[in-house]
């Protein structure tokens, strides 16, 4: 199979099937992102897919569920992505769903129709790395792309009835500005109906533009104590029905809840979190955790 760098995904996707759509990123100029720096964008072509596709069995057994590969595997174009789902199902007949990686500006080119027919050819929670609802701090990391934007392609994801997941990227904003981060990603969010909230902290990893920002003075990271009191202030704001959960490594704690339901309870575990550790020994875990991105 055709793998131009190793299998990446989210924890919850480790039992998946995977197969690459794309290779490298088609932005890559975020600020804060190690993956993909040494690969130049490509679409793979049908025939490289189909090729794949027969051997999913080979290597993955009989999965449920496909995980594309490549940053943003939706980035391929709208009659490829369908293809891909007839030739998975003809193949690979155990599969259920087919997620992966998204970019906010992979749906620019896609219809509210075409991704109808995305979620009833078997798409279904694509992980959407919106990271954050305030234009100044999707400046900050260069994410190319404004919250209007966002906020536009959500709403069409929305009205089509493909599901999908968004993360938000805690502590991005930096020292003291993580209250507005908080408040107007809430905000973004407000009356969408994605199946899951996702968050991973912000790790800053030496030899990205945004370490180097940081040397210069340009860029002042949070305390590991803001960016729990930013997370705070995200799920107070939240007003969605849907999954809160932090189970990526760069996050000090995991959880996985339903909000409303389980809201309060969520936010006294933050609060009882936050005063029983110190920023010296939060700050430690950063320290490993850096090391192994």
């Amino acid at each position: 199979m055709n793998f131009s760098s190793n299998i990446n995904c989210p924890p919850y996707e480790t039992a998946d099937g995977f197969l690459q759509t794309t290779q490298g990123c088609s932005h890559n100029h975020c600020l804060f992102c190690t993956y993909f720096k040494d690969q130049k964008f490509r679409k793979s072509s049908i025939e490289e897919i189909e090729s794949d596709i027969k051997e999913i069995p080979y290597y993955f057994g009989a999965p449920k569920r496909i995980f594309l590969q490549g940053a943003d595997g939706f980035a391929a174009d709208y009659d490829v992505l369908m293809k891909t789902a007839e030739l998975i199902h003809k193949y690979v007949s155990s599969v259920q769903s087919i997620g992966g990686y998204a970019r906010i500006d992979n749906f620019y080119d896609k219809t509210v129709d075409q991704l109808k027919n995305m979620a009833a050819a078997g798409y279904k929670n694509l992980y959407i790395g919106v990271e954050s609802g305030d234009d100044t701090v999707l400046k900050k990391i260069n994410k190319g792309y404004t919250a209007a934007q966002a906020r536009e392609q959500l709403e069409k994801i929305d009205a089509s009835g493909l599901p999908y997941i968004v993360n938000f990227l805690n502590g991005a904003g930096g020292h003291k500005y993580g209250s507005t981060n908080a408040r107007l990603t809430a905000k973004l969010y407000d009356r969408l109906h994605m199946t899951m909230v996702n968050t991973s902290m912000l790790t800053v990893v030496p030899g990205t533009p945004l370490y180097r920002a940081m040397e210069k003075g340009l860029y002042v990271e949070s305390t590991e104590t803001e960016k729990l009191e930013e997370m705070y202030e995200l799920v107070r704001c939240l007003t969605n029905e849907t999954i809160f959960m932090n189970e990526h490594a760069s996050n000090l704690f995991h959880v996985k809840c339903r909000i409303p339901e389980e809201k309060d309870e969520l936010l006294s575990f933050i609060q009882k979190f936050i005063e029983g550790n110190d920023e010296k020994k939060l700050r430690q875990y950063r320290e490993y955790i850096t090391r192994a991105f």
